[in-house]
């Protein structure tokens, strides 16, 4: 009989692998992206992947510590970063330009990024039309407010981690969340006019194959009831030490790129005509790990961009080598 476990925060830091080695005075990486707007349109998309300090809550599934600092950052550390990012992007805030500053953590945590730093940050980002923060439900407060109030204009737009809608899995996942509290949140930033993005894990632990399709689409229904205009579906991936020991025991393997397809196109349904309202996107980001199948696995991750972009559902492909 295989031993229980204690899934806590000493467990999950027990069994981590070692910390990538990450320079304070710059971001750990940055990109250009294009995503859809809410118009309808193809927006050029910012993207900066921030160094700072580790997040406070150690999530099971959680590996973005990887790429964080043990101590905050000096002041003036983030908006270098910023700067060192735009330039290599070569943007500066153009029409219909977004930028998303993601910090592995939560932007509106001070010892993450200072607060003294928002005025900075905020005349940064001034040029842009979105910028798109991530923030723990816990952690959403007035600095949220004061930070809307500094951009003057551009529109703000906080992602949250839902992770799931199943309460017992969602208990499990060591985030200190519970659907009330993200409820809570939500609301709060949309009592205040500013936009919510929600990630949904698709095929958490303890969640079969099947299952996990069925969860992925109930957590999108409820990131629209909770008014949030993007539900991005994030497969469950290997990379931080606790998924590793949990699959060990048989409670939990990464989810299909079937299983993908299925959540983004029963959320692609569920969503319909209220397309303005939410957006839905499925992460594409190294898919191959997901799939079974080299052959059909192009198409594959073409027709999923192709919907990412229309948010309209594309023939399944069919594969003469897998089926």
């Amino acid at each position: 009989m295989t031993q229980q476990i204690e899934i806590n925060s000493d467990w999950i830091k027990s069994v981590r692998p070692p910390r990538n080695v990450v320079d304070p005075g710059r971001p750990y990486a940055f990109v250009a992206e294009r995503e859809r707007t809410a118009d309808g349109e193809i927006a050029d998309v910012a993207t900066v992947f921030l160094t700072n300090r580790e997040c406070p809550w150690k999530c099971l599934m959680c590996d973005l510590w990887k790429n964080t600092t043990a101590d905050p950052v000096p002041v003036g550390a983030i908006p270098k970063q910023i700067n060192l990012a735009l330039s290599g992007l070569g943007v500066r805030g153009e029409k219909n330009k977004q930028i998303k500053l993601y910090n592995s953590g939560s932007f509106f945590d001070p010892r993450a990024i200072s607060v003294a730093d928002h005025p900075r940050i905020a005349e940064q980002v001034r040029g842009f039309e979105r910028v798109i923060v991530e923030c723990h439900p816990a952690l959403i407060n007035d600095r949220v407010l004061a930070f809307r109030d500094l951009l003057d204009g551009t529109k703000l737009e906080v992602a949250m981690g839902l992770e799931t809608a199943d309460p017992e899995v969602l208990a499990k996942l060591n985030k200190g969340v519970t659907l009330a509290s993200f409820r809570s949140a939500a609301e709060y930033l949309h009592a205040n006019e500013i936009d919510l993005r929600v990630f949904i894990l698709v095929k958490p632990p303890w969640h079969a194959e099947v299952e996990a399709i069925d969860w992925a689409v109930r957590s999108v229904g409820f990131a629209m009831e909770c008014h949030a205009t993007v539900a991005a579906l994030i497969p469950t991936r290997f990379g931080n030490g606790a998924l590793e020991k949990l699959a060990h025991r048989g409670e939990f393997s990464p989810p299909k790129l079937g299983t993908l397809e299925a959540a983004f196109d029963q959320s692609l349904d569920l969503v319909g005509d209220r397309k303005k309202q939410t957006r839905v996107f499925a992460d594409l980001w190294d898919l191959g790990q997901f799939s079974d199948c080299d052959h059909c696995l192009p198409k594959r991750t073409k027709r999923l961009d192709k919907m990412n972009f229309d948010q309209a559902l594309e023939p399944s492909v069919k594969c003469g080598v897998c089926g």
